[in-house]
């Protein structure tokens, strides 16, 4: 596909470096280099900098006593990016909906300058650069495993993170845990000149998307697509093809964008699966993105399934 590495998160080339994990020393080194940044994050929100992440120097009073429990994101020319977890500071006021849809509200830390806030990812991704993005959703993905899998999976001990943050290991039992990542087929169902749009329930109003779910274990992409576009619309699908992925860090998936071409046009939706599906011609979807169409709202920008649209809109999938 044209431009599949232009979605958000992905893309940027990052030099993750993982040869440097596990060499203690060298990190050291790096930590105390000048050139080194760190990004704090708070219950899974980065520190944002006005429309940039807000990278602090590694001996900031705030994070510089947190490179144990540092992670290694990687090198940026010579200089190392780290992230450190604050979830442990309290602010004065909690937000009412953390990690929803629309996390509005913003956490300012005492120690840093007004300009200096906490906020939801998904809600201003599309101002990152490409690097900055993909650290950010690297960040988050990676602390959130820390947070989720603290213990060890095989005996239930207290595991301890290694390898810079990308590995635990279990001191009682010797088992070495890594982090997970989902495995989700979104899905771009065409019939003719019209595309497949549904919606969960819980959605904000307007809110409809791609078809999505969680490939199972021992089935390909190209089974989940066929499984899950049937079970939640009863559409039966005939080719399928692979076009671009992202990273969503929320918390641990990878997204993989297909294709695939309906073999039936009656739609039959499970209730326990969605709310509501429909067939949106290309006509429609161009009154979609311009925000006037009476029932569907535009797609969330950043997300791949708006992205998979616009380039099927502009017929760039090939």
């Amino acid at each position: 596909m044209r431009h599949a590495e232009e979605v958000t998160f992905g893309g940027s080339a990052l030099d993750r470096a993982a040869h440097l994990r596990g060499d203690s020393a060298r990190l050291a080194r790096l930590w105390a280099d000048p050139g080194a940044r760190v990004l704090p994050l708070w219950r899974g929100k980065p520190l944002f900098h006005g429309d940039t992440l807000g990278w602090l120097e590694a001996g900031h009073g705030l994070v510089a006593g947190r490179r144990d429990g540092a992670v290694f994101l990687g090198l940026e020319g010579e200089a190392a990016r780290f992230a450190v977890d604050l979830s442990d500071w309290e602010p004065a006021r909690m937000p009412d909906t953390p990690g929803g849809f629309s996390d509005l509200s913003e956490q300012r830390h005492p120690d840093l300058p007004d300009t200096h806030v906490f906020a939801e990812l998904r809600r201003l991704m599309t101002l990152l650069g490409a690097r900055d993005a993909e650290l950010a959703a690297t960040a988050r993905a990676i602390l959130g495993w820390h947070q989720s899998h603290a213990f060890c999976s095989r005996c239930g001990a207290k595991s301890q993170l290694s390898m810079a943050g990308w590995q635990s290991t279990c001191p009682a039992c010797g088992g070495h845990h890594f982090p997970r990542t989902d495995p989700v087929a979104i899905m771009l169902i065409t019939d003719g000149n019209s595309v497949l749009v549904g919606r969960s329930p819980g959605w904000p109003e307007g809110m409809y998307s791609l078809l999505a779910g969680f490939v199972e274990p021992g089935e390909t992409l190209e089974a989940a697509v066929r499984r899950e576009v049937f079970e939640e619309a009863g559409i039966r699908v005939g080719a399928v093809g692979y076009l671009a992925s992202q990273p969503w860090p929320f918390p641990s998936s990878l997204m993989f964008g297909c294709r695939g071409v309906a073999l039936n046009r009656e739609i039959a939706i499970d209730p326990a699966e969605i709310e509501d599906a429909f067939w949106i011609t290309r006509e429609e979807m161009v009154s979609v993105f311009a925000g006037g169409h009476d029932r569907m709202r535009p797609p969330r920008k950043g997300a791949i399934a708006g992205f998979l649209l616009w380039n099927w809109l502009a017929d760039r999938l090939d």
